[in-house]
This record gives structure tokens, C-alpha cells and sequence, in this order.
């Protein structure tokens, strides 16, 4: 069963389909749900995993074409670090993202924050360096974690 916040992110990613021309099928639907009830990023393994159970077997290019237009859509972003997957806070707009990931407890802040995405863009240019993916991931303790070993 899913969660008030996860139905709202699902009627939103709907809605932001629909108004784009694509499909938000029941596969895709289903993988969104799975990382918005998660309270930590997921491996594209974890999440078939979570898919498999009391159903059909799945085979894992299901979930990665699901994942790959999750991703184009701007309605989950890829961590690289964790090769794992978080809902994306903002799919209305594209955007560069800054992502805060607690090593101890797994948490994960996404900030938008345009201050450091003007800076990287700046010092991109300034070194002739044209990004292609501007995403930051910050690796550290969260003020939970770092509250609990005071």
C-alpha cells in the first residue's frame, strides 16, 4: 500500500506524462512507487526484487527500461556513487541537482540549489570544459547521524 505522499508524486508524474504525450504504464507506475516508498536510494536489483514479490517473475530488463524512462523524464534521478535511484523533488522542471548522501544511515537530500550550479557553470567555462551532466553527490553524516554519535 502506498503512502498519501507517494499517491500525490504518482498523480503528479501522471499528470506531467499525460501533458508530455507519454505513458506512465503500470511497470513504470509501479518502479516510481517502489523508490518513493523507500526510505533509502535502490539498486535497479532491490527494486526488482521488490517487484517479484507475490507476482509474476520479472526479468531485469523490465525494470531498466521502466528506470530509463523514469530517468528521461526527469521523474527519478541516478545516484552514481550508490549506483542507485531516488524520486526526483522537482519533475515539473529539468534541473541540475545537488544530492546530500548520509553514509551511516543511507539518507538522501536533494537540494536545487541554482548559487552552486551557477558556480559549476562558471568554472566550467572558465576551463573551456562543457558538461554534460550536472549533478552533484556530497558524501558525508546526516545531522540525525551525527547527533546520535555526539
Amino acid at each position: 500500500m502506498n503512502s498519501p505522499a507517494t499517491l500525490a508524486v504518482l498523480d503528479r508524474a501522471e499528470a506531467l506524462c499525460r501533458a508530455r504525450g507519454v505513458r506512465l504504464t503500470a511497470q513504470r507506475r509501479r518502479v516510481l512507487a517502489i523508490l518513493c516508498d523507500s526510505p533509502r536510494p535502490l539498486g535497479a536489483y532491490e527494486i526488482l526484487d521488490t517487484m517479484r514479490e507475490g507476482s509474476r517473475p520479472l526479468a531485469p530488463p523490465t525494470v531498466y527500461r521502466a528506470l530509463d524512462f523514469l530517468l528521461e523524464q526527469g521523474l527519478v534521478h541516478k545516484l552514481l556513487s550508490l549506483h542507485a535511484f531516488v524520486g526526483c523533488n522537482h519533475p515539473e522542471h529539468p534541473h541540475s541537482s545537488q544530492f546530500l548522501i548520509c553514509s551511516a544511515c543511507g539518507e538522501v537530500t536533494e537540494l536545487e540549489d541554482e548559487a552552486i550550479d551557477r558556480s559549476l557553470g562558471f568554472a566550467a567555462s572558465v576551463s573551456g570544459f562543457q558538461p554534460q551532466r550536472r549533478v552533484v553527490e556530497v558524501i558525508g553524516t546526516c545531522a540525525g547521524c551525527a547527533r546520535k554519535t555526539r
